[in-house]
């Protein structure tokens, strides 16, 4: 496998589709080329366990024996709206709102993505928050895993609590120091 620095280039592509349950997925280079493999370690230390689909990711990427290979994320921006389908429990409310909101720590109670929903649970409430699997692709992910620590933002929907944008604890602590 080859390890020096100087193969390392950072590029920007679209994930092509990542598995959370094996463990790494592929993202397409714009600059075309063969895919890059990304592996499940590096989004990690990144932040999250999970890409969603289309989402666009800047990352440096080595050339090894085996193919290209991810080896740090340094962004990942969600797919673009129109590539997304609505919510309607969104749609009724005021977009300055769902901005105003927090960031709240919080961890996955449980999350089934066949299902398309789960539930949080935020740092000293005891009501559970819906996280829906839109407000997932919007945040740029794909899947949660109980136990996750995340960071949300919770409004009081039509039906109670719940997530307009979730992101990894990681990143959350990231955009505060900013």
């Amino acid at each position: 496998m080859t390890t020096e620095n100087e193969d390392i280039r950072r590029l920007k592509g679209r994930v092509k589709w990542f598995d959370p349950v094996k463990g790494f997925g592929f993202v397409v280079s714009d600059e075309g080329g063969p895919d890059i493999l990304l592996h499940a370690n590096v989004l990690r230390n990144f932040g999250q366990s999970s890409v969603a689909d289309r989402a666009i990711v800047e990352l440096d990427v080595q050339s090894t024996d085996r193919g290209r290979q991810a080896v740090t994320v340094h962004s990942i921006e969600p797919p673009e709206a129109s590539e997304m389908g609505a919510l309607a429990d969104l749609d009724d409310i005021d977009p300055e709102i769902i901005r105003a909101a927090p960031l709240e720590a919080a961890r996955v109670k449980w999350f089934d993505k066949g299902k398309g929903f789960g539930f949080a649970n935020t740092f000293g409430r005891d009501e559970d928050v819906f996280v829906h699997i839109e407000v997932l692709h919007r945040s740029g992910l794909a899947d949660l895993q109980p136990g996750e620590a995340l960071a949300i933002r919770v409004i009081e929907g039509k039906r109670g609590r719940m997530a307009t944008e979730v992101c990894g604890w990681e990143m959350a602590i990231r955009s505060s120091d900013s």
